[in-house]
């Protein structure tokens, strides 16, 4: 069996402009649409797909409590994701290199539900509340960097099919729970 292997490049941009801001399902990946860079001939992966958390916010405060309207989104860089298609031409061998990148783009959802929860539900200090939105930004997404790394680890990059199943019903799961939790919080 070859062994995939598939670096997943995040990038977080803090604060930026305003974005969008409909995301209900995670973006299903393809090749042809999402996969248009030049492959890294000297790298040992056989794809990469470059994604971007972004978040912005407008503050007020009101009667000593700042309340913040975040704007979240993330993206998939298409010019920087790539394939090394002479690398993967069994057709099962494709299917299997994009589910697993599609995991990927389900944990960056999870990702962006989570960001979404946590930084809108919390009660920010007047005096700091900037480096408290800041903080908090970065430990979501070191958290969601280590679980991306995780699941390249322990599904070896796609290539370990029981470690993968596993992982597809961890970030369901995981999904799952993120949306309840924001539609709880929206009633």
């Amino acid at each position: 069996m070859k062994k995939l292997i598939i670096p997943i490049l995040f990038l977080l941009a803090l604060p930026c402009t305003a974005f969008k801001q409909e995301f209900t399902e995670p973006v299903q990946l393809d090749w042809e649409t999402y996969f248009k860079g030049k492959a890294d001939v000297r790298s040992p992966f056989f794809a990469q797909t470059a994604m971007t958390w972004k978040y912005s916010y407008a503050s007020t405060t009101y009667r000593n409590r700042v309340v913040i309207n975040l704007k979240n989104e993330i993206s998939i860089d298409k010019d920087r994701s790539w394939v090394k298609w002479d690398r993967i031409k069994d057709p099962e061998t494709r299917a299997n290199l994009l589910h697993h990148e599609q995991g990927h783009v389900n944990i960056q959802y999870i990702l962006l539900l989570e960001a979404d929860r946590v930084l809108k539900n919390r009660n920010y200090s007047i005096k700091n509340y900037k480096t408290q939105i800041s903080d908090l930004a970065n430990q979501i997404s070191d958290f969601f960097d280590t679980m991306q790394k995780n699941y390249d680890e322990e599904t070896e990059h796609g290539s370990n099919h029981k470690m993968q199943g596993r992982w597809d019903v961890i970030i369901q799961d995981k999904m799952n729970e993120s949306k309840a939790a924001l539609a709880e919080l929206k009633k």
